[in-house]
């Protein structure tokens, strides 16, 4: 899993690559917490799935508790770009109603 962020127009994107999984979400949450932490001013964030190939209950894991703590700070994030299975995944569980797909 690889984790890459971007600053533009005053939100942060986070871009993963690779595959969300019970053996790569830690790693991925300690690099998504640092930068969520470095850019805290940011108004609001967006994950990119575009990178994604895999993804299972520890993806969502991932993106819930990020979702937390960002909550905890009152910035919106959101969900972009994620691939027909990932997407299908996040429908069904129900992410989308705490974050927005763009």
């Amino acid at each position: 899993m690889n984790v890459e962020a971007k600053i533009s127009e005053d939100t942060l994107y986070i871009f993963l690559s690779g595959e969300l999984d019970e053996y790569s979400a830690g790693a991925a949450r300690t690099a998504a917490d640092a930068l969520i932490e470095e850019n805290i001013a940011c108004s609001r964030v967006v994950f990119d799935l575009s990178g994604v190939r895999f993804m299972d209950s520890a993806g969502i894991g991932f993106l819930i508790g990020r979702y937390k703590r960002l909550t905890r700070c009152k910035t919106p994030a959101f969900i972009q770009s994620p691939d027909l299975a990932a997407d299908k995944i996040l429908s069904m569980s129900g992410v989308y109603t705490l974050i927005p797909k763009l």
